[in-house]
């Protein structure tokens, strides 16, 4: 199954579903969950259940977004005696709780097919008695890709792992991205944002443990990089920004930070992709009818650029097309990459 695949099981069919509730919809949804774990799964609510379920290949990485009422899953040993595929299991909540309330939305947790494991998720508080709802979105994973020793990761099996700072915050966030993103995603995007995952993940668990140094360099680097893209993305709207303040901020000597930056880029620079970003910000907002009230020189400035005028030959240079024009509705070419800006900028 490749990226933007779904399935669901809920009632009437919903969100594209089997058209089955209750008894039906939980064996429906037990079988979907089954391919990429063998584990017991029960519920108290097995009777009235609905659940829905987004499946997505990124390569060897499986994604799983599901929403169900509350459940049980557990591994045993004879399950393991009798079939180990060696796999991680990580489960981000974004609404309910699990295990024994301690893990709460925007945590996450990691299990292994390779160990016995016991899991209860649960609604959130106050959620609607006849239709208590969990939600969550998981990866899973071969232990042989995670470029950390089994007998290390051991030590955060069925721990609560942050998610709301440092490395944390960017695997949850890019997890809640790439779930938004399934449907338009192509398959050579798919596997390489599952790289991606493998990366963070890796980066998340290494700072868990303290043992980054542990990390291959490449892992490391990859997972930095990610970082410095996300910091960008949040300081667009700085005029300050520059690769100076980047590198300060990741602890890199600038030199290194550009040489890592282009060679990722395939060529591009550190200062076209913030170009780039901001111009394709400034595109956007333009054309955003909520914003049709806000003058140019404002939008501009949300988007980094101090003085009008060099906002504006900037956009033009881009685009072939004034701000006021493209605003009103005047065609606009596509949004060029970052190196087509950086060469247009250089010929100026």
């Amino acid at each position: 199954m490749t990226a933007g695949a779904e399935a669901c099981a809920g009632k009437d069919g919903a969100d594209g579903g089997a058209g089955a509730d209750g008894p039906d919809c939980f064996e429906r949804w037990r079988e979907v969950m089954g391919r990429s774990r063998a584990a017991e799964m029960t519920s108290d609510h097995a009777a009235t259940f609905t659940a829905t379920v987004r499946q997505a290949r990124l390569g060897p990485v499986t994604l799983l977004a599901t929403a169900f009422p509350s459940i049980r899953v557990r591994r045993t040993g004879r399950m393991i005696r009798r079939s180990d595929e060696e796999v991680y299991h990580l489960t981000m909540l974004t609404s309910g709780s699990a295990p024994t309330r301690t893990l709460t939305p925007g945590h996450m947790h990691l299990v292994t097919s390779s160990q016995p494991y016991d899991s209860r998720f649960r609604a959130a508080p106050g959620a609607e008695p006849a239709h208590p709802r969990t939600e969550g979105i998981g990866i899973d994973l071969p232990v042989s890709l995670l470029p950390l020793p089994p007998r290390r990761v051991s030590h955060l099996l069925g721990r609560v792992l942050h998610g709301h700072e440092g490395t944390g915050s960017l695997l949850t966030a890019f997890l809640h991205g790439l779930d938004r993103q399934l449907p338009a995603l192509r398959p050579a995007e798919a596997a390489r944002l599952g790289s991606v995952v493998v990366d963070l993940l890796a980066a998340h668990l290494a700072s868990e443990l303290d043992v980054e140094d542990a990390l291959p360099p490449e892992t490391r680097q990859r997972a930095m990089l990610h970082d410095v893209r996300a910091f960008i993305r949040q300081n667009l709207h700085d005029p300050a920004l520059t690769p100076s303040m980047i590198a300060a901020a990741h602890h890199v000597s600038l030199s290194y930070l550009h040489r890592l930056f282009t060679r990722d880029s395939h060529g591009t620079t550190l200062v076209a992709a913030i170009r780039h970003q901001r111009l394709t910000k400034a595109y956007r907002d333009l054309l955003d009818p909520a914003l049709r009230s806000v003058p140019i020189h404002v939008i501009a400035a949300r988007c980094g650029f101090t003085h009008a005028s060099a906002f504006t030959r900037a956009f033009k240079t881009a685009y072939g097309i004034a701000p006021s024009d493209h605003r009103h509705g005047h065609t606009a070419p596509p949004t060029p990459g970052p190196r087509a800006l950086h060469e247009r900028g250089t010929r100026q």
